[in-house]
């Protein structure tokens, strides 16, 4: 088992708390959250991971270093430029034919090893972690034709299935992914749309935080403190 950890981001939208630390290193009791995160995934049995790294990619390495401390292996992929979310994976080489791939930034209880297996059974191209989102509107919300008024909602609420930052690639979803310039999840989604190529969702309902954002930053803090969240 083999897992690509994407954290070569600046996250700008974590700051001030990324002036002074890489948003992998962001401490969510009294761990990095991406040390969270290797202990959870050696848990199921990854023992290999590459880290795709860039923005304080010193301070990341100097505290991982190759993994000895955590009892895994740890391999290093210096990106010379921003490149996205998912173009810095067309520099890895000897990919095993699937592998999983999650953001460096995410606090979540998902089982990763259910999901891999998932994804092996489904054939898809590509396998994304998705998590039901509410949207709270803090606004009156009208809606308008020719300037007339026709319907009125006050702060409405949405519910949106989105992107955990967790998921699973057939290495085959590389051909689709330049390598000369950078290219996001996003663009990598609406790339295999328009290729017509599978793409499956794997629905999780139990516990998941982006701490880039600096609400669920503290909201992670406030979870763990409280015990919501545990790690062992």
């Amino acid at each position: 088992m083999k897992a690509i950890i994407l954290a070569g981001g600046k996250g700008t939208r974590l700051k001030p708390y990324t002036y002074v630390l890489p948003k992998p290193l962001a401490p969510v009791g009294e761990r990095p959250i991406l040390a969270i995160l290797i202990e959870q995934l050696k848990r199921v049995g990854v023992t290999d991971f590459v880290f795709c790294v860039n923005h304080m990619a010193e301070l990341i390495m100097a505290y991982f270093g190759h993994g000895e401390k955590f009892g895994v292996r740890i391999e290093y992929s210096m990106e010379d430029r921003p490149m996205g979310t998912i173009a810095p994976l067309k520099l890895l080489k000897d990919l095993p034919d699937n592998f999983l791939t999650m953001n460096g930034d995410i606090l979540t209880d998902i089982d990763f090893m259910d999901i891999y297996n998932y994804h092996l059974k489904s054939g898809a191209l590509a396998t994304v972690g998705t998590f039901k989102r509410t949207v709270d509107i803090d606004f009156g919300v009208m809606e308008i034709k020719d300037n007339m008024v026709t319907g009125f909602t006050e702060k409405p609420r949405h519910d949106y299935c989105v992107s955990m930052g967790v998921y699973v690639f057939n290495k085959k979803v590389l051909d689709y992914v330049p390598g000369d310039r950078p290219f996001g999840f996003d663009d990598l989604m609406l790339k295999l749309l328009q290729e017509k190529q599978r793409i499956d969702v794997y629905p999780f309902k139990g516990y998941w935080l982006d701490i880039g954002r600096p609400e669920d930053f503290e909201k992670a803090n406030q979870d763990m403190a409280e015990g919501i969240f545990q790690v062992d």
